[in-house]
């Protein structure tokens, strides 16, 4: 029988860890050794404990998620992290991925996207058992599997058409987080260091898949420009 991924997680209010709990048991194939309301006894159950995985919030009543994680990584805890909060702003996220977490879901969320990035997950723990891989699957590590700023924001690696890259994605989507107005394509080609024609090809996809709204801005002479933005309404 295959052994089970040990899971704890991390969350003050008493209804979501509830829900939590439920959504993790009725995925399959993982198993809750503990569960805690703060980041200082997260971190003693989990040295305690030593899990596969951690479903950490962001707002704790002492330490914050992202305190939490970053003390994780100090540790060197031999852990994934996916975050499940209610914090939507870009430096967050932006902070989170670079400290190593896996996925990222925002609330309220629905079973489906919390299942997907269970199964995702379990599919990556798959991958890296094996001794040695090849390059499709290191790219399919390596590539961004689920981006969850929004249910409309999930990027999918099997959704990505060919000659586009599931990493730049990222890019484009994270630039397009921080900025307070729309931006054409020769703005976020500048600001993620692409070229033009490549930026736009990633904007024409965004926005076609419904990841990103489109606005055309009519200016007195010449042709009207195209400018992109995220809608997290």
């Amino acid at each position: 029988m295959e052994q089970k991924i040990k899971v704890v997680i991390v969350e003050d209010d008493p209804m979501v860890m509830e829900v939590n709990k439920q959504f993790v048991e009725d995925t399959g194939g993982f198993n809750i050794v503990g569960t805690a309301q703060s980041g200082t006894k997260a971190l003693s159950i989990i040295a305690e404990l030593q899990p596969d995985l951690v479903i950490l919030d962001i707002f704790l009543p002492d330490m914050g998620g992202l305190e939490t994680l970053v003390e994780l990584r100090k540790q060197n805890q031999p852990i994934d992290v996916i975050l499940v909060t209610a914090a939507r702003d870009s430096e967050t996220i932006q902070s989170v991925f670079r400290y190593g977490a896996i996925d990222y879901i925002v609330k309220p969320f629905r079973f489906e996207r919390f299942k997907s990035a269970l199964e995702s997950y379990k599919l990556m723990r798959s991958n890296l058992s094996k001794d040695v891989l090849n390059q499709d699957e290191i790219d399919r590590l390596t590539s961004v599997k689920t981006f969850g700023q929004a249910d409309n924001l999930s990027l999918s690696l099997d959704e990505v058409p060919k000659g586009l890259n599931a990493v730049t994605l990222k890019q484009v989507l994270l630039y397009l987080l921080k900025q307070k107005e729309p931006r054409s394509a020769e703005e976020v080609a500048e600001g993620v260091g692409l070229a033009r024609v490549t930026a736009r090809r990633y904007l024409d996809y965004l926005e076609k898949s419904g990841k990103v709204r489109l606005e055309i801005q009519y200016g007195t002479i010449g042709r009207p420009i195209n400018r992109y933005y995220i809608d997290l309404k």
